[in-house]
């Protein structure tokens, strides 16, 4: 469930960016086609976020190695939680401050990201290509030796006069079961089955959110005003230290992501390194960094920005990988024919064309960063407890010691702060990206 959790937001971020930002035109081609709800989806919307898609997807199984360590080993109450796995392994190598089997770990860990890396996404990137809103077909596009390898395969071309009818048969059975586009067969019928599902859903979810309601108010009147002013005080550092985090990581990764979108060589190259580096856990190289924090006198104030930064940035930069990828190459020609400046390509093309994208992963990215500031802000090292005023130190610490009421306290601001910022200021910038 952890790693769902990790996982299925900014895909979900990413496919609502995409179906906002669909051109006007098609839309209405699929009205004045009278498109129903399952071709639509299978001929418009699907396609429109298959690039967005697939960088996320990637994103996503890199952010789940990356939380391996905080899922598979952790500690509630009285109670140690394991489970077999890379994770518990390198969790429990870097609180030994075992170097050598954290680097054994590690090697294990990158040689399956290499794998994936060539048989997984080399190809669907490449593939994804074809999704391109463009009316010139681009010179230089995402290559993929495993992918062109399967387009010459005999075997699976017989395969596939196999298995297509199958597909198609399928397809149609779908498209019968779902009604034409405006035209219901009973509209008051289906009016009435659908205000009888609503208000089981209302009625089901507001039983549980009163329930869940009335208890957590019995819990929150067993703290103290101390409390409260602790996860006040822990909130407003924390959040200084994630705006910190988001700003330092927009300064490298717009630049790095557009040059790897744009440049299919450099991102043959680059791809798999930065696949690697998303993916290593933080927390296994974070006791070397904090050793070298200490030494130098940063400390862990500094050492949890950068912790932050590193489970942050990657969200950022996979998405503007995917923005700059999705450009239409007519523009960028068009761009080359009027001579403009490296500045007026910034301002007028690259920047917009990637600013949904950009949204998209600075949401997913201070999420990540909320998170990430549990493991950075409370740190067990040498057997040591290590830790630096904030909402995440809260959280862990009441975690260790069972304290329930002021973790359900902890957490619930975190949930608020998220929430209000989703409303006043991503909602109003996703609008403007639309």
């Amino acid at each position: 469930m952890l790693i769902f959790t990790g996982m299925s937001w900014n895909m979900t971020f990413s496919f609502y960016q995409s179906l906002s930002g669909i051109p006007l035109e098609l839309k209405e081609a699929a009205q004045v086609y009278r498109l129903n709800a399952w071709q639509q989806f299978w001929t418009l919307e699907l396609p429109a976020g298959a690039i967005g898609l697939v960088w996320n997807s990637v994103m996503s199984v890199a952010g789940g190695w990356f939380f391996l360590i905080a899922i598979e080993s952790f500690t509630l109450g009285d109670k140690n939680f394991n489970l077999p796995g890379l994770g518990s392994y390198l969790g429990k190598a870097a609180s030994e401050g075992n170097f050598g089997a954290i680097g054994w770990g590690l090697a294990v860990l990158i040689g399956v990201i290499i794998a994936i890396d060539f048989f997984i996404w080399q190809p669907l990137i490449a593939w994804v290509e074809k999704f391109k809103y463009q009316a010139v077909e681009a010179a230089n596009v995402p290559q993929s030796n495993l992918l062109d390898f399967l387009r010459r395969s005999a075997t699976l071309r017989v395969l596939k006069s196999r298995i297509s009818p199958m597909g198609d048969s399928f397809d149609r059975g779908l498209v019968r079961a779902f009604a034409p586009a405006n035209l219901p067969t009973n509209p008051r019928q289906l009016t009435r089955i659908g205000n009888w599902i609503n208000w089981l859903f209302v009625s089901g979810f507001a039983v549980i959110v009163l329930w869940g309601t009335w208890e957590a108010v019995l819990l929150l009147r067993l703290l103290s005003l101390s409390d409260w002013q602790k996860v006040m005080g822990g909130a407003f550092f924390t959040a200084l230290r994630v705006i910190c985090a988001l700003f330092l990581s927009l300064l490298w990764t717009v630049p790095l992501g557009v040059a790897i979108g744009r440049n299919p060589c450099l991102a043959q190259i680059l791809q798999p390194l930065v696949q690697i580096a998303a993916s290593v856990p933080a927390t296994a190289l974070f006791p070397v960094l904090l050793l070298a924090l200490i030494q130098t006198g940063g400390g862990l104030e500094i050492g949890s920005v950068a912790l932050m930064m590193l489970g942050k940035m990657w969200y950022l930069l996979f998405n503007v990988i995917a923005g700059a990828q999705s450009i239409p190459s007519e523009f960028f020609e068009a761009a080359q024919v009027y001579k403009l400046s490296l500045v007026q390509r910034w301002k007028t093309l690259i920047l917009p064309g990637i600013f949904p994208y950009l949204i998209t992963g600075t949401i997913t990215a201070v999420g990540g960063a909320w998170n990430a500031s549990i493991v950075s802000e409370y740190v067990q090292f040498k057997g040591e407890t290590i830790t630096t005023s904030g909402l995440g130190e809260t959280i862990s610490q009441a975690t260790a010691s069972g304290n329930f009421p002021l973790l359900l306290a902890a957490t619930s601001v975190m949930s608020l702060l998220v929430v209000l910022t989703n409303r006043l200021v991503w909602r109003p910038l996703y609008r403007l990206a639309e």
